[in-house]
């Protein structure tokens, strides 16, 4: 059904929020999550990304869901997030606590580490800025395409995964460059101190211990009290190349949260 333009699968059960990564829609994003799942599952896309034709920033995202939440009269809810949706559910988290139940956050982009971050920042202003000169912007989007299907079909995913991947190399490299606009302020304003202690899974990519998004992933684990977890052959996809394990982890979680309510 649809409560004020936002999708909601399911009547019952504990909700759950789903944060798509980079400026991706939501819809179609987690395959399989939506239909697996016995709860109330809100689609939607935050301003400045997906379908939303209203503009918006990641630092305007937490107060966004929040009022989000209190439209619906759902909260407070389980926050499951990918990549730049895993930073906006952390920070809807830090400055909404009451809002938040628990969280999944899939290889969410490490908003806890303000060097990886403004890495991050340059990479994609360049590569916005590169987009838009012209006779530039078609092939750099080919390349994305490209590289995106030769790992699909390195990694032998589902086809719903599979296609779901498709749909994520079609992204629009101006519009991802603006959903990442301020990440570095953020995370350089970002306290693991300041983060509350809930229900929480950090899902890491299949990455070497030392590496700095594992370390990143593994003290936001401990400022919420969670833990971390990580499949071989994992990659910042997880959603995708790990879906079962993915909706095991969230199923896993819902429990744990309805049993302590």
């Amino acid at each position: 059904m649809e409560i004020d333009g936002v999708q909601v699968h399911g009547e019952s059960g504990p909700p759950v929020l789903l944060l798509p990564g980079g400026a991706e829609s939501c819809d179609g994003f987690f395959p399989g999550l939506v239909e697996g799942l016995t709860a109330r599952v809100i689609v939607h896309d935050r301003p400045g990304t997906g379908t939303s034709t209203v503009d918006g920033s990641l630092a305007g995202a937490a107060a966004h869901l929040s009022a989000l939440i209190d439209r619906l009269g759902c909260g407070p809810v389980v926050v499951v997030g990918q990549s730049l949706g895993g930073a906006a559910g952390v920070l809807l988290a830090r400055d909404h606590p009451e809002q938040v139940a628990g969280l999944v956050l899939l290889d969410p982009t490490p908003i806890n580490d303000a060097r990886t971050c403004a890495g991050l920042e340059r990479m994609t202003v360049a590569l916005g800025r590169l987009a838009s000169v012209p006779g530039l912007r078609r092939p750099l989007a080919a390349a994305f395409r490209a590289a995106a299907l030769r790992s699909g079909r390195r990694q032998k995913l589902r086809p719903d995964c599979a296609a779901a991947l498709a749909r994520t190399a079609e992204l629009d490299i101006p519009t991802l460059a603006r959903s990442v606009r301020g990440i570095t302020d953020l995370a350089r304003g970002l306290r693991e101190a300041d983060l509350p202690r809930l229900p929480a899974v950090v899902v890491t990519a299949d990455r070497k211990p030392d590496h700095a998004v594992r370390q990143a992933h593994e003290r936001l684990a401990t400022a919420f009290g969670g833990s971390v977890v990580s499949w071989p052959g994992a990659t910042h996809s997880v959603h995708l190349d790990h879906p079962d394990e993915v909706l095991a982890t969230v199923r896993e979680l819902l429990a744990r949260v309805s049993s302590a309510t």
